[in-house]
């Protein structure tokens, strides 16, 4: 990271606007996973957007203006069983960019967190559930999240919900109980 920045500042250059979109998921059962697999997504889902972001927000504290956006997924508002570590991650990435929007808005800096549902990239086929029916039925495509999630960080929205039926998906869980929400997560067929 330090090399990074370093080489970015030799070049008289500054990040003006940092997308944490890296990462990848996994689908099983936690215990039967790859734990080496579990562990690099959980550095590359929390560690390296947490250190990027680390990394950047002092320039752009100092030069009061800049923006962060951060992209989890509506499985951040649930446990997820059999993808227990990715929806875990992406918990992670909603609740730290959420704080990171109080944080960093009275110092002129505008964070997002994109939280979209199915969407139309390789990530099904590498987390090991591609070609699945429902999924694709649902998946938007990357260009309209992208649209979406750039036009919240726009308007400094804190979290980006992508879709009216990820919408309702997402804040639905709030409403039910922690038991009810682990049980449906549980039983969707990836």
């Amino acid at each position: 990271m330090a090399k990074l920045l370093a080489d970015v500042g030799a070049n008289g250059e500054t990040v003006d606007l940092l997308v944490n979109n890296a990462g990848f998921g996994l689908i099983g059962r936690f215990a039967e996973l790859d734990a080496k697999l579990e562990r690099q997504m959980i550095d590359l889902n929390v560690g390296a957007l947490t250190d990027l972001c680390r990394a950047v927000a002092p320039g752009m504290i100092e030069r009061k203006s800049g923006a962060i956006l951060n992209v989890a997924s509506t499985a951040a508002f649930q446990p997820g069983p059999k993808m227990a570590v990715y929806f875990a991650t992406k918990a992670f990435v909603l609740s730290l960019s959420e704080a990171l929007h109080e944080e960093l808005k009275p110092r002129g800096i505008k964070v997002s967190c994109l939280c979209p549902g199915p969407t139309r990239t390789e990530f099904g086929e590498v987390a090991g559930f591609g070609g699945n029916g429902a999924f694709d039925r649902l998946a938007m495509g990357a260009a309209e999240v992208v649209e979406a999630g750039l036009k919240g960080l726009d308007k400094n929205k804190a979290v980006v919900i992508t879709g009216t039926f990820n919408k309702i998906g997402a804040l639905s869980t709030r409403f039910a109980p922690r038991s009810t929400v682990r049980k449906i997560a549980g039983a969707i067929k990836y």
